[in-house]
Order: structure tokens, then sequence, then C-alpha cells
């Protein structure tokens, strides 16, 4: 029967982290073992000794160097830990933990490669009429980019397999919520959204101090993963809006120079020329980054036969 380790990020989390560790569930069906591993994110306050006194392993970052390594870092660990499905959830107790065997169900059940906890939204007290909107907004957004159906993309509440943990990287520093979620579609990786329940809020976030420096910084993430995993669609329709205003405006000089007035619109006839001339151009660049990206898909497989060999001779040794 499988092993369980539910990682948790952690900085200076010492007002919650003991409330947090007190509600994990000890037991679920289909799991032959639970372990708890904190990460603790250069937390300069006592986060990591009351966690270790809670019986949880703790593993040190210094400095402090953010979610999105803590998150790597921890995946990494519980990989040579044999974990075979992982759960990420947070120090600040948001998420309800007795929902944590919904999210590994679908993983047993063999329905899924990453399961996400969908939080309801709308009837979240803590958030404001305008982050309840962007949260939405920016759900509908990821649901289209990464063709996964996910409800609630900035859930930091995730289960995933041992072989999506080991397919999955994570290169951003801020976030890797939305950056994992446009891999795993690419990467053929199953993703499943649950409902979950949420605890009422006992501090504000850490990392979102501002709403729109959040959506600013999620946005910059979100289309620099779809250029490294989609280039050919993201240059090619860029490349096909410009070839069209090019033809748009290359036939509106056409029409006036035909009816003896062609002298009085060269501006467009300029403008068509640079739009055409541009289209053509990201058309080469999307065909270079398809040719990339398909190296890249090439050194990923050579990644994971890697990671799975070291992972059998940590396993022996």
């Amino acid at each position: 029967m499988p092993k369980l380790i539910i990682q948790i990020p952690c900085y200076n989390e010492e007002e919650q982290i003991e409330k947090t560790l007190d509600d994990l569930p000890k037991h679920i069906n289909g799991i032959d073992e639970i372990e708890i591993l904190v990460i603790n994110d250069g937390s300069t306050d006592n986060s990591a000794e009351l966690a270790r006194a809670k019986g949880a392993t703790v593993i040190n970052i210094n400095p402090n160097r953010g979610l999105a390594n803590a998150f790597r870092a921890g995946i990494a660990e519980s990989l040579k830990r044999g974990a075979d499905i992982i759960v990420n959830t947070d120090a600040d107790n948001q998420y309800c933990a007795d929902d944590i065997e919904k999210l590994v169900a679908p993983i047993l059940g063999n329905k899924a490669d990453i399961v996400i906890g969908a939080r309801d939204i709308l009837s979240i007290q803590e958030f404001t009429p305008l982050k309840k909107v962007l949260q939405k907004l920016g759900s509908a957004v990821l649901r289209l980019l990464s063709s996964t159906p996910v409800e609630d993309a900035p859930s930091g509440f995730r289960a995933f397999s041992k072989q999506a943990a080991i397919q999955l990287n994570v290169f951003d520093n801020y976030t890797y919520t939305m950056e994992t979620l446009l891999q795993a579609n690419a990467k053929g990786l199953r993703v499943l959204s649950v409902p979950i329940r949420v605890n009422k809020m006992l501090r504000k976030s850490k990392l979102v101090k501002n709403i729109f420096d959040y959506v600013f910084k999620s946005a910059k993430t979100t289309i620099r993963m779809f250029i490294v995993y989609r280039p050919f669609r993201f240059f090619i329709t860029i490349a096909g809006l410009l070839g069209f205003l090019g033809i748009l405006l290359g036939l509106r000089f056409l029409y006036y120079y035909i009816l003896g007035s062609g002298n009085g619109h060269i501006q467009s006839l300029i403008l068509a020329a640079i739009f055409i001339l541009s289209s053509v151009q990201l058309g080469i660049i999307a065909i270079i980054g398809d040719l990339l990206s398909i190296n890249r898909k090439l050194l990923e497989d050579i990644q994971i036969r890697i990671k799975k060999i070291e992972l059998k001779q940590e396993k022996t040794t």
C-alpha cells in the first residue's frame, strides 16, 4: 500500500503551525503510511522547533527563498523519502485537513495524476469582491491556456502522484500553482479538481501583499510558461493576427488605388507591409520555438530517466 507525504512549506508560522499539524489526518483509507514534512523556509521564529515537537520531519532552507523554491525542495525530498503520493498544503491552516482524503482518492483510484482542491471562492468572507472576481477570471484563463478542468488555479492544496512529481519542473521563484498546471497537459498528466472546504483565515496572505502585484506576477509567470510549453501556438496566433491586419490594410489601399486616390492612402500600404513582414518573422519564430520545444521534451525525458535511476539507487542503499 502506498506512502503519503504531506509537505508543508513554512515561513514564520509559529502561531499556526501546531494547529495545522494537529488537524492533519492520522489515517486514510488506502494509505499504509503517512509522513509529515515541513519545509522551513528560513523562518526566524520557532516554527521549526514546534513542528519537530509535533513529530514532523523538518528540512531547513536558509535564507528565505520563497514559496516556489520551498515547494520544489519539498517535492524533491518527498521523492527521496519514497512517497507514492505527495500532498501540498499551507502552514497557515487555510485548508480543511480532513479533505486530504478527497485529494488522494482519485490518485488511488488511478483517475488522476494531479488533484487540485477547489475552494468555493464566492463564499470566502475574507476575500474582497475584487479578489473573488480576479480569482474566477484567472482560473478561467488558466483553463483555456492549460486545457485542464481546473476550478481554482491559485489553490495550493494539491495532491501529486509519484509519476507526476517526477515529471514536473518549477522554474519560477514566485509561485508554482500556475506553472505546474501549464506543464501538466503538455506532459500528458491527468488533472482533476475536487471541492474542498477552508478554515477561517487567521492572518493575511504573505504571498499576496497587493492584489494587483499578485495579478501582474501571476500573469507574467503564465505567459512565460505558455511560451515555454506552447511556443508555436503563442507566436503563430500573434503572427496570424498581424497577417490578417496587414491583408486588410493592403486591401484598403488597393480599393482606394482602383478608385484613383491611392496616393492619399500610402500610409495603409506602409502599415500593411510592416504587419505582413512582422507576421512572417513571428511565423519563423514559431517554427524555431517548436523545434526548441521538441529538444526540451527530449531533455526532460532524459531528466525523468535520471531521476528514476537516482531514486532506485537511493532506495537500495
